[in-house]
């Protein structure tokens, strides 16, 4: 982007008297004008230190001028002062911007544009060579069946590193999850984990609701025991009469997503109460938070921004994690 006059000579200007600056100085101090003999006594003593007039060290001294010849070197060879290219004739990347039409601008109204539109020449073209040199191969990755791509090692390594750049921020980088957000890693599908079902998720994305009370008539004291009830389905030690209690509002309709046995249905994303995987916690404190609260969770569809040939070979990678 080419700049105005005044701010190139501004520039070109400041840089010259800052380098010349820093080359007087130091000529300067490099003088004795104290009128004391070289490692004489300044007269000078605090706690038993005496001054002594010490020249600076000629190893700093020459290091120095040595930045100072770089530095001169450096702003001949590359741009740096105003509008001057450089003897090497070099130029930022960035310096073109293109337009949707293509037109190339240096004024800040088409570089604002630009950055909003996302139409950097340098990000374009760096798409351009990675789509020219992985388009193929991920092209024939898509063709490719996902029950033969699950055992192909190479395609399962590119799966692993996509994964780790676009799921890991929330399953994890070992995909084992955390509160809110499932384990990939075991067998405890809210939609299902066959290869298909896999994709779906991916493709589209998932939004999952359970409503406060599940929009039943619930009371806040049938509570407690409807959550040792849920806990008595995952097969841990429950207080019978309690739990018998909570077997009466459970009926009441919470059956209609989770099942009459408690064991969820992947159609609709309801978890299965009977296994010991707990999205958001199981202990009987969280269970009655989710029963009262509610709960919501959204996966988003990445087909818009991964493409499906990418989400294809990661459905392998996520498929492969638990089924070994």
């Amino acid at each position: 982007m080419m700049m105005s006059s005044f701010w190139s000579i501004w520039i070109t200007v400041l840089t010259i008297v800052v380098i010349a600056g820093c080359f007087i100085l130091l000529r300067l101090v490099s003088k004795n004008t104290t009128g004391v003999e070289e490692g004489k006594s300044m007269g000078h003593a605090f706690d038993g230190i005496e001054e002594l007039n010490n020249p600076l060290p000629k190893w700093w001294s020459y290091m120095f001028y040595l930045t100072i010849v770089i530095s001169v070197i450096y702003l001949a060879l590359y741009p740096g002062l105003g509008n001057y290219k450089g003897l090497l004739g070099w130029s930022s990347s960035n310096q073109s911007i293109g337009t949707e039409n293509g037109i190339k601008a240096d004024s800040a109204a088409a570089i604002e544009l630009a950055v909003k539109e996302g139409r950097w020449v340098q990000y374009d073209q760096e798409v351009k060579q990675a789509d020219e040199k992985f388009g193929p191969i991920f092209a024939a990755y898509l063709a490719t069946p996902l029950e033969e791509l699950v055992k192909d090692e190479d395609a399962l390594k590119v799966g692993g590193r996509l994964f780790l750049q676009n799921c890991a921020q929330c399953h994890g980088s070992d995909a084992r999850g955390s509160t809110g957000f499932p384990n990939l890693t075991d067998n405890a599908w809210l939609y299902g984990g066959d290869l298909a079902t896999i994709k779906t998720t991916l493709m589209n994305g998932r939004h999952g609701m359970m409503p406060p009370k599940g929009g039943l008539p619930i009371d806040d004291s049938e509570l407690e025991g409807l959550a040792e009830y849920v806990v008595k389905l995952s097969g841990r030690e429950h207080d019978a009469a309690l739990a018998a209690q909570g077997q009466g509002s459970f009926m009441k309709g919470c059956f209609a997503c989770h099942g009459m046995d408690g064991t969820g249905n992947k159609f609709m994303g309801a978890p299965n109460l009977t296994d010991s995987a707990w999205l958001y916690g199981g202990s009987r404190g969280v269970i009655v938070e989710s029963i009262k609260n509610g709960r919501s969770g959204v996966m988003p569809a990445w087909k818009d921004v991964l493409g499906e040939e990418k989400v294809h070979v990661i459905t392998a990678y996520i498929y492969s994690l638990s089924n070994k």
